[in-house]
């Protein structure tokens, strides 16, 4: 962890604040716990090459959305055996454990994601994903390490007086109708009420060590959309005789751009990006029908709603 204080993407906070905020919370922290003493970085250090280990096993064995069974089960077996109560096969195959510690009645969250991509890997590392198709590109891998670090130290050193949930969700990739929905489907706040809930993402730009915050939302919310346009098929020679769907779906994806740029107000932010198209299976045919996925991100519910 670096000395200096971790940066701050919100202009209304600067540095030397949030430096005494965190500086503040930590002496209350100690001064709360009976022994006068909190978990700092360097406590974690002893379990660094197994959490290492950790991470680069899930990284060489990465499963898909509503697929994560062997990252599930070895994420619950962890935390069995460091005492956790665990909790299996919430919204399909997400896990919770949950720790109580003292008479304390409040229960907070820490949450992490766990499914990878459908992206074949050609990074050469030694850890690299032994399934084709398939890779952990958003760091997941690492988000469920992180958070079993968290769950040992906690069990370890015990010092909080509540209940602590710690939630490892499915299919956070794929968007709606996710991991997040099935758990939530499943009763995941009425059968593990928190009070707070926290998750963190990952960011390879950021400098090591350092945190990057701000008020309000960080990361944008995301919906997927999928189109399907129907035509008429028929030879190329007589594009005439047919309704040309591929010819549609491109004046489209043109269009779909002209969203953000003329129907959101400027002080906003969106995205809409097709990552998808589909149409056809050989070159002198017209085919009946294309099929586009796209992706909207945005920050407002105002934006997102319109």
């Amino acid at each position: 962890m670096s000395e200096h204080a971790p940066e701050i993407e919100d202009p209304d906070i600067d540095a030397p604040e949030v430096a005494s905020i965190l500086k503040s919370v930590s002496v209350r922290l100690a001064k709360d716990s009976p022994t006068r003493s909190f978990c700092t970085l360097h406590d974690t250090l002893d379990s660094r090459d197994e959490l290492q280990d950790i991470r680069r096993h899930i990284h060489q064995h990465p499963e898909l959305a509503f697929n994560e069974v062997h990252t599930a089960e070895l994420v619950a077996s962890k935390l069995e055996n460091w005492g956790y109560t665990v909790t299996r096969g919430v919204g399909g195959t997400g896990v919770v454990a949950s720790l109580r510690v003292g008479a304390g009645q409040r229960s907070v969250g820490i949450r992490a994601d766990m499914d990878a991509l459908p992206i074949h890997e050609r990074s050469g590392l030694p850890y690299a994903s032994v399934h084709d198709g398939k890779m952990h590109a958003c760091g997941h891998d690492g988000h469920t390490a992180v958070l079993l670090g968290a769950a040992r130290q906690l069990a370890r050193t015990r010092q909080f007086d509540g209940t602590v949930h710690l939630i490892f969700q499915p299919a956070e990739e794929i968007g709606a109708g996710g991991g997040a929905e099935r758990m939530l489907a499943d009763g995941l706040f009425e059968r593990f009420p928190c009070d707070a809930i926290f998750g963190l993402h990952n960011h390879p730009g950021a400098e090591a060590g350092t945190f990057m915050f701000r008020s309000g939302p960080f990361m944008a919310a995301c919906d997927t959309v999928a189109i399907t346009i129907r035509g008429k098929g028929g030879h190329a020679a007589r594009p005439h005789q047919s309704i040309d769907p591929i010819l549609v779906a491109g004046s489209l994806v043109m269009a779909l751009q002209s969203i953000v740029a003329r129907n959101v107000d400027p002080n906003e932010t969106a995205v809409v990006t097709i990552g998808t198209l589909h149409a056809g299976h050989a070159p002198n045919v017209i085919p009946d029908s294309a099929r586009m996925e796209l992706s909207v991100r945005s920050f407002s519910a105002d934006v997102r709603a319109s």
